[in-house]
């Protein structure tokens, strides 16, 4: 059962919300000679209260309570005939709470996490370059603002490589916007002197979209009702000699694979509801290299070799901007905190409520974590966040 403390912090966020100043669009200008050029300031905030059932205390089984951003962003947007331009800088506060553990938190830091120049000839021939997001899973392309559940799977990132990669993508729809392809070159691993090789990493993706579909190059986790959408998607990555799997001799290079398919539903019924499912399986493989007399940190653990995937269901109400949505994960992962093939399952289950649409948001989850085998530092947890987010 969810205790009064926990039922205590979902109050207390909620209060937030009474107190919250209505959300408006960022600031918009026009220039050129027919104002036809524009440019866009976005602010976007996400303010969490978390709960983790372990991690205080002499043995650290005690509940552990965390304010915190998630998220704390300032974007600027242009366009002009074709050309784009996207720059996104965030301030990352030191958080206590972490993925799997709790630690004393690190010091805050402020970064560039996306910077972008975009080229559109047409619909069919479209170019991105700079950092920005890589193109496999649809989840990490799915906009950090408008996700289905609380937050994106921490289980679904690339080795060596955070969400985002610097490189160049082409891509388009054809076929009246019915499929969409993506063919990228990113940089992947770039720190060369580790590695047995510099190369790049390459990918690609493509879906087929029906009904209202998805033309852009991001995704959204719901569309609240507002379109009627069946996605079938995949994607594959290669990077070549990304590390060894002897590290002490510099022996046994291996190769980087990962492949990816995913299926997005979203139907809205008139006077019923909207339904929302997405499901997604990956599989990320280094040969084996965790079985290497020394093997490179970044093949192990969670970001390591491993394969799994998600299943995320939803309903909203007809006349209420309520969604009420549910996540199951499962995951193997070929080392994890010294054990070999661990298997994590996280589930989780929750409420968004849409003041704004997405500029004006509260969000409820509760999730729990099993792990196969518990070890020291990885051990079953329940957590709880209440998060209320801001988009001007």
């Amino acid at each position: 059962m969810i205790s009064f403390k926990k039922c205590k912090i979902a109050a207390s966020v909620a209060s937030l919300i009474l107190m919250a100043s209505s959300a408006f669009a960022g600031p918009t200008w026009t220039f050129g000679p027919e104002d036809e050029g524009l440019m866009k300031l976005e602010y976007k905030g996400q303010f969490q209260l978390d709960y983790r059932d372990t991690g205080s205390g002499a043995d650290s089984d005690d509940s552990t309570m965390d304010f915190n951003f998630r998220r704390n962003r300032i974007a600027l947007m242009g366009a002009y005939k074709g050309l784009g331009v996207y720059f996104q800088t965030e301030y990352n506060e030191d958080s206590n709470i972490g993925a799997f553990n709790v630690t004393d938190g690190a010091d805050g830091n402020f970064r560039v996490i996306d910077a972008q120049i975009r080229y559109k000839f047409n619909d069919a021939v479209q170019v991105r370059m700079g950092k920005y997001k890589y193109n496999f899973s649809r989840e990490n392309l799915e906009a950090c603002e408008a996700p289905l559940t609380l937050d994106r799977s921490v289980m679904i990132r690339a080795p060596f490589v955070e969400t985002r990669d610097k490189g160049i993508t082409l891509w388009g729809n054809l076929f009246n916007d019915v499929f969409q392809y993506r063919l990228d070159a990113m940089n992947g691993r770039s720190d060369a002197v580790s590695a047995p090789d510099s190369n790049f990493r390459y990918g690609a993706r493509a879906h087929v979209t029906f009904l209202d579909g998805e033309t852009g190059y991001g995704y959204k986790g719901t569309y609240m009702g507002k379109k009627k959408v069946i996605t079938l998607g995949a994607a594959y990555q290669v990077e070549n000699d990304i590390a060894y799997a002897d590290c002490a001799n510099k022996e046994d290079e291996v190769d980087y694979k990962a492949w990816t398919v995913d299926l997005f539903a979203e139907y809205p019924v008139e006077g019923v509801g909207t339904f929302t499912f997405s499901t997604a399986y990956m599989e990320y493989d280094l040969d084996d290299a965790y079985l290497g007399a020394d093997p490179d940190t970044g093949v192990i653990g969670v970001n390591g070799e491993k394969n799994g995937g998600y299943t995320k269901v939803a309903y909203m109400l007809p006349n209420m901007p309520l969604q009420f949505f549910v996540r199951a994960e499962n995951w193997s992962f070929a080392e994890m905190d010294g054990v070999y093939d661990q298997e994590v399952d996280w589930y989780g289950g929750g409420v968004n409520y849409y003041v704004r649409g997405q500029n004006l948001k509260f969000t409820v989850e509760y999730s729990t974590v099993d792990f196969d085998e518990e070890t020291s530092t990885a051990e079953d947890f329940d957590s709880l966040t209440a998060q209320l987010q801001v988009i001007f």
